[in-house]
C-alpha cells in the first residue's frame, strides 16, 4: 500500500492558501516523499505536485482518513472529528484571521482547547513548524500515545460537552 498523506481544508467559504501552498512546496522540495491528496475547498492557490479537487464527496474523504498515515486538516471540529473516530491524531492547522482564513480565530481557540484537555490532536499555530511536525509526526504521536489512554467514545463524550460549554457561553 502505498503511504497517504491526506488535506481537508474543510467546505467553509474563505481561502487556506498558506496551508495548500506550504504542503505543496514540502512536496516539490522532496521533505514529503509520499503521495498526497488535497481537498482545496475555495483556495486561490492550486497545486502544482499534489493530486487534489476542491471538494470530494463525504464517502471518498472517509476512505482517504482512514488510508491517510498522517490527515492534516484546517481547524474545524468536523474536520478533525473523522480521524480521531477512526483512531488517527491529526495535524490541526487552524485557520487565523489575521491571514483572511476566517472571521476570527475561534478555530485556533477550539484546537488549543482540544490540545489541552486531551492531547489528542497535535496542533501547528505557526505555518512554518508544519514541516517539522510532518517529519516526526511519529514520533510526537506514539509519545502523545504513552501519556494518554485511547478511548474514542470518552473522548466523544467529552468533546461534545466541550463543545455544549462553549456555545452556551
Amino acid at each position: 500500500m502505498i503511504s497517504l498523506i491526506f488535506v481537508t481544508v474543510g467546505t467553509h467559504e474563505q481561502q487556506f492558501d498558506r496551508l495548500i501552498e506550504t504542503i505543496d512546496r514540502l512536496v516539490e522540495e522532496d521533505v514529503i516523499k509520499e503521495k498526497v491528496i488535497m481537498q482545496i475547498g475555495y483556495s486561490d492557490y492550486y497545486p502544482k505536485n499534489c493530486e487534489y479537487k476542491k471538494f470530494y464527496p463525504y464517502i471518498d474523504i472517509e476512505k482517504m482518513v482512514k488510508n491517510a498515515r498522517i490527515v492534516i486538516t484546517h481547524g474545524g471540529p468536523s474536520s478533525f472529528m473523522l480521524p480521531l473516530s477512526l483512531g488517527k491524531t491529526p495535524i490541526v492547522v487552524p485557520r487565523q484571521k489575521k491571514y483572511n482564513e476566517h472571521v476570527n480565530d475561534h478555530q485556533m481557540e477550539f484546537a488549543k482547547q482540544v490540545k489541552n484537555r486531551m492531547n489528542a490532536v497535535l496542533v501547528v499555530d505557526d505555518i512554518d513548524k508544519l514541516k517539522e511536525t510532518i517529519l516526526r509526526y511519529d514520533d510526537i504521536v506514539l509519545d502523545m500515545k504513552k501519556n494518554v489512554e485511547s478511548n474514542n467514545i470518552h473522548f466523544n463524550i467529552a468533546l461534545e460537552k466541550m463543545v455544549s460549554d462553549m456555545m452556551i457561553k
